[in-house]
């Protein structure tokens, strides 16, 4: 074990060996993969959850730091410097995300002798307090937005503040960031609720409630801008990325560089970042956000001391490897490149895979991965943290991956992402791979004209298309009924007799159907019908020739051949995913279990939406409350889901409890209706 005093006299030589990725999935894995390239030693710490994960394999040497949550693991800066000791690091690389913008941690980190890759604690602190940050770019004439971020923190001055402000008007956390601890008022009515919910999310997500209102800026691009500072006082820009298209204050596509950013506004927008890096001594890769407006002005929004989530679309268009950049600064050399030879070459686009759901109000899903295959081709790359079988959990983000393109032209790396997103396999889980899809071939996007509010308010999602009008289906229901069947293809549905029609009762998203098949050894017949309707099908398919090769259902249907990898789960309801262009199909065979009703009636159980931890209970049993109040929030996967009142009532139970950990499904509240009142009851 090195002693303290070594470690900080090779930190003073600039000697590195030996780094401690504070981390895990994806950009864990990014981080290791660079300290190995540089000849060093990689160290990986993982929590229970995560133990035999991808980042733990490729590491050097994996230290368990025991418990699930991120607080019991990542975030316990004395188990994390405990795992450095043991291991014999010199260096600490938080990633993003967890401790990467915890000044105590940084500091923590320095004390015990280790190199924290990453800037100054000082700058950390100045820089993770929103006031503070805003107050001191001012001072350089670096623009800011209009807004409160006092000291008095009451309800009635930000009240009073948001109504000098004006709608629209954004309430934000001072600390973190993320998404997290904000919300948007239009109407001033909205703020005393608005300013309840940013607190009890700012609380949770950073320990801190304070809040600072902002007005906020509707139909702007969020345009972000990377820069690099080392030891000697060298400071440059790396150019901009587009990061406008986001759902909830999540991104979802960045690009660089930006269709909107001319060179001149580039210009403008690097050398107003390299002024807010100055003023905080910036040391390391950063990030200076703005929002810009249609006519080009903008305005500072933030600074995150960190590498960014969406950091490889300025790796594949200035061919700078941000994270060897990261390990050069830490170990005292200089930057090695002037600001006149930064050059910005193609164009590069990067989409994020989440774990949720999209028709559901993008609910994060958890569950295990079947099938995990990333897209592969010319420009491509995916930066992941996934093997198959892993289980996504209810403890961490919903991203489970990044697919990033490089193309000549923009129109050339559109082209390429939609083709990368598409030839994707993750089977298993619900994921936004097809509303990625949708998204990336709408014409606002493909344009180039999307704003920061476009996913919210403006587009429309359009649902994953039909399965039942689909060939692709056809494909799934065989490969079914082949796995049920394990024969040769050719003896398969063999009979010397007429062979006799079959029924399979399915669950295809969400609703049983019953699907008749007639089957000989060259073709399938499928009909199937709603069991709750009567009458016709409601569609059709023959399949011929159907056969299974290298984990794949290939088959001619509708005249055309069509080849789609699958993975079948056996066990009492066995299930099939189908991977198709259009999207994942997933198959339960219900037929040997009892009729499901469609109707079943849950009024009045208020049942958790995702598994994940219950962080606010608003009512008390014999509470009335009114249709749409607010009752139970549970967070999963850094989100918020706050479950209101379906309808006017009194609370009858509260199973739930505080940080206790929930299942998806499982009851968290019982809510009796109000009892209908007769206008004379009382009066005797």
């Amino acid at each position: 074990m090195t002693s303290t005093a070594d470690r900080a006299a090779k930190r003073e030589l600039g000697q590195l060996n030996t780094v401690l990725v504070a981390n895990r999935g994806e950009i864990a894995v990014r981080i290791i993969k660079a300290v190995q390239q540089q000849g060093w030693t990689a160290i990986a710490i993982y929590s229970d959850a995560d133990r035999g994960s991808l980042h733990t394999q490729l590491a050097d040497r994996a230290i368990a730091l025991g418990g699930n949550s991120p607080t019991d693991t990542y975030l316990d800066i004395a188990k994390v410097l405990a795992a450095a000791r043991n291991s014999g690091a010199e260096a600490i690389h938080p990633g993003y995300g967890f401790l990467s913008e915890n000044a105590d941690f940084a500091e923590a980190c320095g004390a015990a002798g280790f190199t924290f890759i990453g800037p100054m604690p000082k700058t950390i602190r100045l820089m993770g307090d929103k006031r503070a940050a805003k107050q001191a770019v001012t001072e350089v004439g670096v623009p800011c937005i209009a807004g409160y971020d006092g000291a008095d923190q009451s309800e009635l001055r930000l009240i009073t503040e948001g109504e000098t402000i004006g709608v629209p008007l954004m309430v934000k956390a001072a600390a973190g960031g993320g998404g997290r601890g904000m919300r948007l008022v239009t109407q001033l009515e909205e703020l005393p609720a608005a300013i309840a919910a940013a607190r009890l999310e700012a609380k949770n997500a950073f320990g801190d409630s304070n809040l600072l209102l902002e007005r906020a800026l509707i139909n702007s691009r969020h345009i972000e801008i990377q820069i690099a500072g080392d030891a000697f006082g060298n400071l440059i820009h790396l150019g901009e990325r587009d990061c406008s298209l986001q759902r909830k204050h999540q991104k979802v596509i960045e690009e660089a560089p930006s269709p909107f950013v001319s060179d001149e506004l580039r210009a403008e927008l690097g050398q107003a970042a390299i002024r807010a890096a100055q003023s905080c001594e910036y040391l390391g890769v950063g990030t200076v956000e703005f929002l810009v407006a249609a006519d080009g002005s903008f305005a500072f929004l933030e600074m995150n001391t960190r590498l960014q989530v969406e950091h490889p679309v300025t790796e594949m268009v200035t061919g700078i490897d941000l994270v060897a950049l990261q390990l050069q600064i830490a170990a005292g050399q200089p930057l090695g490149i002037e600001q006149h030879q930064v050059q910005l070459h193609g164009h590069a686009i990067e989409v994020r895979l989440y774990a949720e759901d999209p028709a559901n109000n993008f609910a994060p899903q958890t569950g295990s991965v079947v099938r995990w295959q990333p897209a592969t081709g010319q420009g491509t790359r995916i930066d992941h943290g996934l093997l198959a079988q892993d289980q996504i959990s209810p403890h961490y983000d919903a991203m489970i991956a990044k697919i990033i393109v490089l193309g000549a032209s923009r129109s050339m790396a559109i082209s390429r992402v939609q083709r990368a997103v598409q030839d994707t396999q993750i089977l298993g889980i619900k994921t936004n791979q097809h509303f990625l899809t949708q998204l990336l071939a709408d014409e606002i996007f493909v344009q180039g004209q999307a704003t920061t509010d476009y996913i919210d308010h403006r587009l429309t999602i359009a649902p994953p298309p039909n399965a039942l009008l689909t060939e692709d289906l056809a494909l799934a229901i065989v490969a079914l009924l082949n796995e049920q069947d394990p024969q040769p293809d050719e003896l398969r549905y063999w009979s010397n007799a007429q062979a006799m029609p079959r029924r399979r009762r399915l669950l295809i998203d969400s609703t049983p159907y019953q699907v008749t098949i007639a089957a000989t050894p060259q073709s399938v017949s499928l009909s199937l019908a709603d069991m709750t309707a009567t009458g016709a099908p409601l569609a059709t398919h023959t399949v011929i020739e159907p056969r299974h090769q290298d984990g794949k259902i290939c088959a001619t249907v509708g005249g055309v051949d069509h080849a789609y990898a699958y993975c079948y789960r056996a066990g009492p309801n066995p299930t099939l995913f189908l991977h198709s262009r259009s999207g994942q199909i997933e198959l339960i065979d219900l037929t040997y279990e009892p009729p499901l009703s469609r109707n079943a009636q849950t009024d009045g159980q208020i049942c958790a939406s995702t598994e994940g931890k219950v962080v606010g209970l608003a009512v008390d049993v014999g509470q009335m409350v009114a249709e749409g109040e607010l009752l139970v929030v549970v967070e999963a996967m850094k989100m918020e889901h706050r479950h209101t009142a379906p309808h006017a009532g009194v609370v009858a139970d509260v199973p739930a409890t505080l940080d206790a950990q929930v299942k998806k499904g499982e009851l968290l509240l019982a809510l009796q209706p109000a009892r209908e009142t007769n206008s004379d009851e009382g009066q005797h």
